[in-house]
């Protein structure tokens, strides 16, 4: 082989490569990005240490929708993963470990195992908005979020709504341990 050619092979490579790597970036920036869920906040429906990707797609250009699962930038300069439960404009009451949004019962499937196993009262303390963010809605261009494990979340009754600009992204998709691989709601 010539050197001419050795120099055009080698020159070939490198552009691949840059091409992939800034293929990759580009992707991992801002369509998807990989999370490790940290904690025990939302079990049962994800456990600590599950992987998960993050779909960045859909908070470029649009709102959260409810109970959607969302990564977001926490005040404590971590990112927390947890569910949207109210949206601008609704007014959140928990009564007897019942959601009422608006005044309206809303049914928590994802929420049935957990509280099956509490014994010892209710899963979620009663509370209204007005005492947890001294407001009566969720303010236009914020959420409010809860872990799905109620009595050890530290979550929107904790820290407050989320600005929709803190939010990465959605998640749905587990990716390891290989044993929990699929999709969860």
């Amino acid at each position: 082989m010539t050197e001419e050619k050795q120099k055009n092979e080698l020159w070939e490579w490198t552009k691949v490569l840059l091409i992939a790597f800034g293929l990759a970036a580009i992707i991992r920036y801002f369509l998807f990005t990989p999370i490790v869920v940290d904690g025990e906040s939302m079990m049962p429906t994800l456990e600590d240490g599950d992987k998960m990707i993050v779909n960045k797609i859909g908070y470029t250009i649009g709102e959260p929708e409810r109970f959607d699962i969302v990564v977001f930038h926490a005040p404590e300069q971590k990112d927390y993963i947890k569910r949207v439960i109210g949206l601008p404009g609704d007014h959140i009451e928990y009564r007897d470990d019942q959601l009422y949004i608006n005044g309206k019962p809303y049914d928590e499937p994802y929420l049935d195992k957990k509280k099956e196993a509490v014994t010892d009262g209710t899963l979620t303390e009663d509370f209204t908005l007005e005492e947890k963010i001294q407001r009566e809605t969720v303010p236009e261009g914020h959420v409010f979020v809860m872990g799905d494990n109620r009595r050890y979340s530290k979550d929107s009754r904790h820290i407050g709504v989320i600005p929709f600009d803190e939010i990465i992204g959605s998640t749905s998709l587990i990716f390891w341990p290989m044993e929990d691989i699929g999709f969860v709601k």
